[in-house]
């Protein structure tokens, strides 16, 4: 069974800041697009930002300016850097990969920005 294991989720203040990191299986990690979902309660869940085939972030226009994809390819490792959190964005968060033929999530990780 492949995991995808997060971690960095938590309580937040409005306006302020957290880190998700999800670690890959290398082997997965190498062949795959990698991103962030999210889903609120109530709710669908939505991408957030994902890796490229050409090598550019995509971006949900919610998160643009606010929150940074990146990737540490030596750690099998994909972050997620969000700034600038609102209360609209409490969600639980997914990490995700994607390769020709396989699509894996992780468990998810909890993020709450409230005062």
């Amino acid at each position: 069974q492949v995991r995808l294991v997060e971690s960095g989720g938590g309580l937040v203040q409005p306006g302020g800041s957290l880190r998700l990191s999800c670690v890959a299986p290398a082997d997965i990690f190498a062949i795959s697009i990698m991103g962030w979902y999210r889903q609120a309660p109530g709710k669908e869940r939505e991408l957030v930002a994902t890796g490229t085939v050409g090598g550019r972030p995509d971006y949900a226009d919610f998160v643009k300016g606010r929150f940074t994809i990146s990737q540490d390819n030596a750690k099998n490792t994909v972050t997620l850097q969000m700034h600038g959190l609102n209360p609209e964005d409490t969600a639980v968060y997914y990490c995700h990969s994607m390769s020709r033929d396989y699509a894996y999530w992780g468990p998810g990780t909890p993020v709450t920005v409230s005062s």
